[in-house]
């Protein structure tokens, strides 16, 4: 059983930063790939960045290109997001998602998420 658990959202002011964590377990993740995609109120889910497990190769929707940082920690299980650099429209529900083999960035092809923590930037 995957479970895949977010943390670290919150409220912070523009121009800030937080860390999200997403705590995955149930499976040996070597081969995955992993995912952080938001949700807006009133918007599509859309991806932001992606990373595997195997040589930390990563990507960035570029919205966020350049003000964010996804890394992992093997040994951990566990995945962060740095984000840095808030914007307003940063604000939304981060999901934390999980694939098994390479990388793509469709939610639709993501099989496991986790609940979601509330990230608001305010001005």
């Amino acid at each position: 059983q995957v479970q895949l658990v977010e943390s670290g959202g919150g409220l912070v002011q523009a121009g800030g930063s937080l860390r999200l964590s997403c705590a995955a377990s149930g499976r040996t993740f070597s081969t995955y790939t992993m995912g952080w995609f938001r949700q807006a109120p009133g918007k599509e889910r859309e991806f932001v960045s992606a990373v595997t497990w195997s040589d930390g190769s990563a990507y960035y929707a570029d919205s966020v290109k350049g003000r964010f940082t996804i890394s992992r920690d093997s040994a951990k299980n566990t995945v962060y997001l740095q984000m840095n650099s808030l914007k307003p429209e940063d604000t939304a529900v981060y999901y934390c998602a999980a694939r098994y083999g390479i990388m793509y960035f469709g939610s639709n092809k993501y099989d496991y998420w986790g609940q979601g923590t509330q990230v608001t930037v305010s001005s």
